[in-house]
């Protein structure tokens, strides 16, 4: 009996010593995958992020470089996509209004017109953009009935800029034709156009309406017909660009139908030629 129990007891330290030893040498094989592991780990954690750091400073470069805007030539803003980003350089021909911290100019170069609508800007810097002032805008290329425009923009001055102010171009022979809407926002002239009659919502008939339907009241924009080689065309005192106080409100507003005037502005656009209007002169 006790040789079956020292049996049993020998056979059960044998089992007991082998269960040992494979624990042994199970315990230094687990740990070293975990060091191998722990080794691989780190390795590519620090691969990670060497790339990241890679990527942000990529990325960093990308957004400087887009931040600072490539500088569009005329033809070449014009060729852009319509609602993509677009940097220019042009002077300020006029300033149409203020409000809310966002400004609408015209603005020219010696190759085209531009009209930044919305732009934001302070208003100590919009009493800063005078006439013939250098600014760079970018923005997001639009279109709005027809009119081209730089929309949700910003603009820096340019330092050291020169000064340029257009002269107005006369288009009156373009009228009608598709080579006038190439001239989109420069400043033009018109000779020799006849007034034409207005008619409100009403049917009534004037040279003049408030508002483009008479439904205005003195301070509201100006519309008016005139006419030229048998064709008619709508013509706009902008009251925010002049307002009731300027001469050429004045004018369109003492404007009899019949006379022929001449008269210059900006070649606005608004599902056709929509001239914004700054001078009438009645001839002599």
């Amino acid at each position: 009996m006790r040789k079956i129990v020292c049996a049993v007891l020998a056979l059960c330290l044998a089992a007991s010593m082998a269960a040992c030893a494979g624990n042994t040498t199970s315990g230094s094989s687990t740990a070293s995958d975990s060091s191998v592991t722990s080794e691989t780990s780190v390795s590519q954690e620090e691969t990670s992020s060497d790339v990241a750091s890679e990527d942000t400073d990529s990325q960093s470069s990308e957004e400087g470089s887009e931040a600072s805007g490539e500088v569009l030539s005329y033809e070449e803003y014009m060729a852009a996509e319509l609602d993509s980003e677009v940097t220019i350089q042009a002077y300020v021909q006029a300033k149409q209004s203020w409000w809310e911290d966002k400004a609408t100019v015209y603005l020219q170069d010696q190759d085209g017109g531009y009209f930044a609508y919305g732009m934001a800007c302070s208003e100590e810097d919009y009493e800063k953009l005078t006439e013939g002032t250098l600014i760079q805008v970018t923005g997001f290329k639009s279109e709005w009935s027809g009119e081209i425009e730089i929309m949700d923009g910003s603009f820096t001055f340019v330092e050291d800029g020169d000064t340029f102010v257009a002269e107005p171009l006369d288009v009156t022979e373009m009228l009608g034709t598709d080579e006038l809407e190439s001239h989109q926002n420069e400043k033009v002239s018109f000779k020799g156009l006849t007034v034409e009659a207005s008619t409100d919502a009403n049917n009534n008939e004037a040279a003049f309406l408030y508002n483009d339907n008479g439904s205005g009241a003195d301070g509201d924009d100006l519309y008016f017909n005139v006419s030229y080689n048998g064709q008619t065309y709508t013509f706009t005192v902008e009251s925010y660009l002049c307002d009731n106080t300027t001469e050429v409100y004045k004018a369109v507003t003492a404007l009899e139908v019949g006379q022929t005037i001449d008269c210059e502005g900006f070649l606005y656009w608004y599902e056709g030629v929509n001239p914004h209007i700054t001078s009438v002169t009645v001839a002599e």
